[in-house]
């Protein structure tokens, strides 16, 4: 297995430069750029003015210069500085906004799993009977509907209908003068609807994954063999079939890793929370190139170590699995 570690390592730093390379390429290619947002809204901008600001930017260089400087500077990890008026350091903005981020993936993450899990396998045992019917109705529904539509209806009915949720940022305007059971109380207030919002559509595609493979393992030999023994019922769903059922799942788990920061954009945007989607949306409307290729480099790589992860931890769950 240390072999075969190595070998991905080396294959991980070969995509990532792939990866980069194309991304840097697409992102120069769209129409607009920095220089030319911020010309369009200022007439007294001259072209010596634009000329300084090319140079500033280095986007007066060749396009394949400017990836190779980018890259020398990403090997030193420094993502260098945004194009927006603080001119901050890109790792300083990211760091001011990826702990929100993380949190709110994570704990989304983890709800879908715990609902997910239960209802695959019981509409497994309900297989095309009512129970199994209804909640697939209820889990395509959240596969079905758009998430920002999703969210709008839920700041609708909680926030401006019930007045019992807040529809906007992380914390209230008093926030300061609550109390510390106060502060956590108007945390996990503004935090519910995001949450909802992230978590009802990743249940419907996991539940269904788990209750097709469920149907799938319950048909097999040692299964029908287990049953006959009289082996109880709930022993044989939760210990011996959910166990093979699982352990596909691993690599869902390992492919879920890039979503802590890549999966927040539509509902960060709504709700005003200030993470790594909302920084990603904003540097992409402005064109601030140093900032999206950073966060798009940090994507890239969880994306593939999450691969990395998924395969090691299925071959040591099933060791019939064999890496090379």
């Amino acid at each position: 297995m240390f072999f075969y570690i190595i070998k991905r390592i080396v294959n991980i730093f070969v995509l990532l430069i792939g990866i980069t390379a194309i991304s840097f390429a697409v992102i120069h290619l769209a129409p607009g750029g920095p220089v030319e947002l911020a010309s369009s809204l200022n007439p007294k901008m001259t072209k010596e003015v634009r000329e300084r600001l090319y140079k500033l930017y280095g986007l007066d260089k060749p396009l394949y210069v400017q990836y190779l400087q980018w890259l020398k500077k990403v090997a030193k990890l420094d993502f260098g500085y945004s194009f927006a008026p603080d001119h901050k350091k890109v790792i300083t903005k990211i760091k001011e906004r990826i702990g929100i981020t993380v949190v709110i993936n994570l704990i989304s993450i983890i709800l879908i799993f715990i609902i997910s899990i239960p209802i695959g396998v019981i509409c497994a045992k309900n297989e095309n009977n009512w129970i199994d019917k209804s909640l697939t109705t209820f889990v395509y529904i959240g596969y079905a509907m758009p998430s920002f539509w999703f969210a709008l209806l839920l700041m609708i009915f909680f926030g401006i209908h019930l007045r019992i949720l807040p529809i906007s940022g992380i914390k209230s305007l008093n926030h300061d003068y609550l109390s510390f059971w106060g502060k956590f109380t108007d945390y996990v207030k503004h935090l519910i609807l995001p949450l909802l919002v992230s978590t009802f559509g990743g249940i419907a595609g996991l539940s269904r994954y788990v209750r097709n493979n469920m149907v799938e393992v319950l048909k097999t030999e040692y299964i029908l063999s287990a049953k006959g023994r009289g082996i109880p019922e709930k022993k044989i769903y939760y210990k011996h079939a959910l166990k093979n059922v699982l352990l596909p799942v691993i690599t869902i788990i390992g492919l879920s890793i890039p979503g802590l920061i890549g999966g927040s954009v539509i509902f960060e945007s709504i709700f005003g929370i200030p993470g790594m989607g909302q920084l990603f949306y904003q540097s992409v409307m402005s064109r601030d190139y140093p900032v999206i290729m950073g966060i798009l480099t940090i994507g890239a790589i969880l994306t593939l170590i999450g691969n990395l992860i998924a395969d090691i931890c299925y071959s040591i769950a099933d060791p019939r699995v064999k890496l090379k």
